[in-house]
């Protein structure tokens, strides 16, 4: 695996590889930057704060991208008090100098309100993807916008992504299902 310091990661896969082998070692290898900074620690250190957040849910898709000093800020959210303090905890890292926070505030909607509980239940009430329900944030998250539907984060296996996908699809008021998970490797 080739480390870059600009690289895109998703919260939720983050979280689910960093017990992978050679995942959690990021940055190790790489020569402390001026100021004994590494991008590594600041990855860490992001996906970690992000995690953290309180508010932080399965309708919300964080993401981010490092790139020496400078933290992108990337995903969906529902609530707009979600997208300030995703940036206000990462600029108080050491070793973040700016914050570029693109994260978008979905538009309220009582319609989406409803579709994401359906999906919800449709997808962690099935049997075989409720295991993914007892995590404290499920890796399965489903981002609703206008009834468009893209499902982000990692599961176990393939037939677990597909069911996933056909679960959402299965939903009433769902216009179009993008599944973007992940499969563990």
């Amino acid at each position: 695996m080739k480390h870059s310091s600009l690289c895109l990661r998703a919260v939720t896969v983050a979280a689910l590889f960093a017990a992978t082998p050679g995942f959690s070692q990021e940055g190790k290898d790489r020569a402390p930057q001026p100021g004994g900074r590494s991008d590594g620690r600041v990855v860490r250190e992001v996906r970690h704060e992000l995690v953290m957040l309180p508010y932080y849910g399965v309708f919300d898709n964080l993401a981010y991208r490092v790139d020496g000093g400078t933290v992108t800020l990337l995903g969906q959210v529902t609530r707009p008090t979600l997208k300030s303090d995703a940036g206000n905890v990462v600029k108080r890292i050491e070793g973040v100098d700016k914050v570029d926070n693109q994260i978008v505030v979905l538009p309220l909607s009582s319609m989406d309100d409803q579709s994401r509980l359906a999906l919800y239940r449709a997808i962690y009430g099935h049997p075989g993807l409720d295991r993914y329900a007892l995590q404290a944030v499920p890796p399965i998250h489903i981002i609703v916008d206008h009834g468009k539907v893209t499902l982000e984060g990692v599961v176990a296996t393939q037939g677990d992504k597909d069911l996933a996908n056909i679960r959402a699809n299965e939903v009433s008021g769902v216009f179009s299902v993008v599944n973007n998970l992940h499969v563990e490797k």
